[in-house]
């Protein structure tokens, strides 16, 4: 396993680790020291000395912060030296592939330059994607030239997809990302849309982590594009460990919800990537002090001692919201969180793993995305009506306190937001069904054994 440096990509390479180990495979987890040392306490101790975890020698960038070796760890527009960064684990990993011989490597979109060294060692390589297949399917597959060469390219619907979908971005959305995915070249880094290209391209097999059950159509249509197996591996829904202790965190979270009703608070939780502006942010909080519902805020204002521009809650904000609302600075339990009767609905950033998680335990959402694939997440949920996507205005991405207060009261108890509630209970049936999510990864396994 070799996922890209983020935690939204580490923790389902951890996810589908865990689980390899579990049905008899051995699993070397490749990484950065620093990043493994963090992934561990996230494992039961019988996981932690089942999976190889290899800490491969990172020499980071100096333009980069100290110790930083994960996107969590520096700002959005140093990003692309963490690349560079990240690509200087070629050597070391070819090493290690080379004194290891796998039967399989299993890559994420970030080393482009892996499939061809796999070859050579008669390794065989799989791109297993953190995104879903809609978000894959927005790509330029092979036969295609790419004719978006503008941010407003992208609003409407690609040429290769026969189907009405929602995947064409807003021009918020693609605006600020734009020279990421197609024209970054800040010194040795490559745009991201070679990157992936380059990947799927080399690889031979893609595995995707996604079902039939919420998006055969897609799934079929990636097979076709790129001619080669896509395999879906489940959604990797998060299971809650019964082995894990009760720590002081836990209980104190657990004794604050406790004291609340059945279905009446607002988890509000926007990942490691988003990155709201100080407006953004503002109008989240007005916006949940004006909808007079209970909430519990897992609250980030700052991506690490470096920051010089952490985010500051609206004067007043938390002695105004204190009967009724609670903001936690501190780490918190989401699985053991989420799962408790007193979560009415999620607020979240719709990033994939999040929202997995939020109809794992069967909450609605109401989504605000702000970086890569979260609005064509939001969107795809939003068609599918197990979230309810904030009003923002499609050039700035605008959205108003009142905007947020409304759609917060829609989900939770408001007649029109019936559909959401009752969607998403369907849909755990999807994506808690740990049996039928089992069955994705023995098939996935059974072809890995078959064509090693």
């Amino acid at each position: 396993m070799f996922p890209w440096l983020a935690f939204g990509h580490l923790v389902p390479h951890l996810e589908l680790s865990k689980l390899m180990v579990q049905k008899g495979h051995t699993v070397s987890f490749i990484s950065t020291p620093r990043n493994i040392d963090r992934l561990l306490p996230r494992l039961p101790e019988n996981h932690s000395s089942a999976i190889n975890f290899v800490k491969l020698p990172f020499s980071g960038h100096n333009k980069l912060p100290q110790d930083a070796e994960a996107t969590t760890d520096v700002p959005f527009d140093l990003v692309p030296y963490l690349k560079i960064a990240f690509d200087g684990l070629r050597v070391p990993l070819t090493e290690f592939l080379e004194s290891s011989k796998p039967d399989w490597l299993l890559q994420d979109f970030g080393p482009y330059w892996l499939p061809p060294i796999a070859s050579c060692l008669g390794i065989k390589n799989a791109f297993f994607s953190a995104f879903n297949c809609a978000c894959l399917g927005g790509l330029k597959p092979p036969g295609f030239e790419e004719y978006r060469t503008s941010p407003e390219d992208f609003l409407t619907q690609p040429k290769w997809v026969p189907f009405k979908t929602p995947v064409p971005f807003r021009l918020y959305e693609i605006q600020p990302m734009f020279e990421g995915i197609m024209l970054e070249s800040t010194e040795d880094n490559i745009p991201d849309v070679d990157r992936i290209g380059r990947v799927i391209s080399g690889c031979d097999i893609m595995v995707v982590r996604s079902c039939n059950e919420y998006e055969a159509e897609w799934l079929g249509l990636l097979q076709n594009l790129h001619r080669k197996p896509v395999i879906p591996v489940g959604v990797l829904p998060p299971k809650l460990d019964e082995k894990f202790k009760d720590t002081d965190a836990w209980l104190s979270t657990k004794k604050l919800l406790d004291s609340r009703k059945s279905n009446s608070v607002v988890y509000v939780s926007f990942g490691t990537e988003a990155n709201p502006s100080q407006s953004e942010f503002n109008s989240i909080a007005l916006g949940l002090e004006l909808s007079g519902l209970p909430f519990f805020w897992v609250l980030r204002t700052r991506r690490g001692p470096w920051d010089t521009e952490p985010l500051d809650l609206p004067e007043g904000f938390e002695e105004r919201t204190a009967e009724r609302g609670i903001v936690w600075r501190g780490w918190v339990e989401q699985l053991r969180t989420l799962n408790h009767d007193s979560i009415g609905l999620v607020l979240t950033h719709s990033g994939w793993s999040s929202m997995i998680e939020a109809v794992r335990f069967a909450k609605p959402m109401v989504m605000l995305g702000f970086v890569y694939d979260q609005g064509l997440n939001a969107r795809v949920a939003e068609e599918k009506k197990i979230g309810h996507m904030i009003p923002r205005d499609e050039t700035t991405g605008f959205f108003t306190k009142e905007d947020v207060a409304k759609s917060l009261r829609l989900v939770m108890d408001g007649e029109e937001g019936k559909v959401y509630r009752d969607s998403v209970k369907d849909m755990k049936g999807v994506f808690g069904d740990m049996d039928t999510q089992d069955r994705y990864v023995d098939s996935f396994l059974d072809y890995l054994v078959a064509h090693r």
